[in-house]
């Protein structure tokens, strides 16, 4: 395994000028030896880019790769040793699902007995040790991918194995299962682990640590409780979560804060009290999860004009829109418990939108 520093920033076209020409911006950022990472966006925020960068597939146009601090910024990835898992299967149909497994240790010579005991293990790992001796040409598309994360996972001395979406082919009843196994693996192996997915589940239940990435720009890296509870970038906040993170437009006004015309004074510190005074205008952040049905005229709560409330089995989802000057000002959207089960669309709810949970954004960027 190896510790992985990138000092880099990659642009297709041949002279960028602006931040749009860039399918990665400048970006600092160091894989620790034996973490377990997810890049994780939407498509084509540059994801992959950033993959095939490491991997040696794509040389950055700008800066340097190193691996244990030796750089490795034109090396292939022959020479930097690299394991790729990609989003369809890679294997040879004309083999059986054991020589799949344990061609790349024969093709680095290593000795029979070494290649018998790690294919055994990765195989029972994965649920493989039934099919050892079949073709993989007879095996459906999900299994061939489970062949394919063997290939990736059965070597020892690779720097880093990379992972391009490699749950997509999968049957979705058995994603939950490969997640909770790749979990295993790296918790037994201590592997390298760089995991590419647009899934948030992915990307959280996999990642000790996740790296959100937005237009080429990683706009939060941290565990998956400091990205849902603390979201550094307003479309971190959008991203994750099911539904996202709410934002209402607010003022600082004579000493407290004005959201549609109400005036509210919450606990705030000196210093977010500093940031909102000096701005002016800002967005206030709170996850559906931490909104609660609030008494009437509530001095934390904002009313909101019911749309609908749906009953989801384990919670209800109510979803109103905040009234000012009789024009719509805003959304909210509450994980409620069945308490919500009398509201009906047209009535009006009061939320309390401040509590130790809100964060407050200036400039899209969560204020300390």
């Amino acid at each position: 395994m190896a510790r992985i520093d990138l000092d880099l920033a990659h642009s297709y076209v041949p002279h960028p000028r602006t931040d749009d020409d860039y399918a990665l911006l400048p970006l600092r950022f160091t894989f620790e030896d034996g973490g377990a990472y997810a890049l994780l966006g939407p498509s084509g925020c540059g994801k992959t880019t950033l993959l095939n960068c490491i991997s040696g597939l794509l040389r950055p146009s700008h800066g340097t790769i190193a691996f244990d601090g030796r750089d490795v910024t034109g090396a292939t990835p022959q020479a930097r040793n690299i394991a790729q898992v990609f989003q369809f299967p890679v294997i040879y149909d004309t083999m059986t699902v054991g020589e799949n497994l344990a061609f790349p240790l024969r093709n680095r010579g290593v000795p029979e007995a070494q290649v018998r005991e790690r294919v055994g293990r990765v195989a029972e790992m994965l649920d493989l040790s039934s099919t050892l001796g079949r073709r993989a040409s007879g095996l459906a598309a999900d299994a061939k991918q489970k062949i394919s994360l063997g290939r990736g996972l059965v070597r020892q001395d690779v720097s880093a194995i990379l992972f391009d979406e490699p749950l997509t082919v999968i049957d979705p009843q058995l994603k939950w299962q490969l997640r909770r196994k790749l979990k295993e693996i790296h918790h037994e192996f201590r592997l390298t682990l760089i995991y590419v997915t647009h899934d948030q589940t992915e990307a959280l239940t996999f990642a000790d640590q996740v790296v959100v990435m937005s237009r080429g720009k990683a706009v939060q890296v941290g565990p998956a409780d400091a990205l849902f509870e603390r979201p550094a970038h307003t479309f971190v906040g959008h991203f994750i979560g099911s539904p996202g993170m709410n934002f209402l437009s607010g003022q600082w006004r004579d000493g407290a804060i004005d959201v549609a015309g109400r005036r509210y004074m919450p606990p705030l510190s000196p210093s977010v009290e500093a940031a909102l005074r000096a701005a002016g205008s800002f967005r206030i952040g709170v996850r559906p999860e931490y909104l609660q049905l609030a008494p009437e005229r509530d001095t934390q709560a904002v009313p909101v004009q019911v749309q609908r409330a749906q009953d989801i089995g384990t919670y209800w989802l109510l979803t109103g829109t905040v009234q000012e000057a009789g024009a719509q000002a805003g959304t909210l959207r509450a994980r409620l418990g069945a308490e919500a089960a009398g509201l009906r669309a047209g009535d009006t709810a009061w939320l309390s939108v401040f509590n130790r949970h809100t964060c407050y954004y200036v400039n899209e960027e969560l204020v300390p």
